[in-house]
């Protein structure tokens, strides 16, 4: 029994000693790195009909030239625009994202997946929103 303890100990060491080797591997890969100043945003109140954008910020923080090959939404409502061409290492760049609110209500919640060559190629930054009514038109 004692040496079944041991065996079971001995391979729990060794499957942590790999997992933070490869956590390592992971944080200090060379390549291209995407970071965010802020990964969401909240326009908060807005009304239905509504069109307003956000530019999200980012730094490529590694040690080869950034590339988004695509930014995709979840629905045509979410619009982005991003730089189409290398971002240098220690360089900034803009993803914007115009979001419509026509036809939408209540609280909502828009991912933008961005896909690039960064050492980890799927990111995402997330817009919300609280959509009131339509604003009234006086005639007056």
């Amino acid at each position: 029994m004692k040496t079944l303890s041991s065996l079971i100990f001995g391979l729990f060491v060794i499957f942590y000693a790999v997992a933070q080797e490869k956590a390592e591997t992971e944080e200090t890969k060379a390549g291209p790195r995407i970071t965010f100043k802020e990964a969401t945003f909240d326009f908060g109140d807005i009304h239905q009909g509504d069109k307003v954008e956000h530019t999200f910020v980012f730094e490529n923080s590694g040690t080869e030239p950034l590339i988004i090959t695509n930014v995709q939404t979840t629905c045509g409502c979410t619009v982005p625009k991003w730089p189409r061409e290398p971002i240098p290492p220690g360089q900034e760049g803009r993803i914007v994202v115009h979001f419509d609110s026509a036809n939408k209500s209540n609280k909502v919640n828009k991912v933008v997946k961005i896909i690039s060559n960064a050492v980890t190629p799927l990111n995402q930054v997330t817009i919300t929103a609280n959509i009131l009514p339509m604003k009234k038109v006086n005639n007056n």
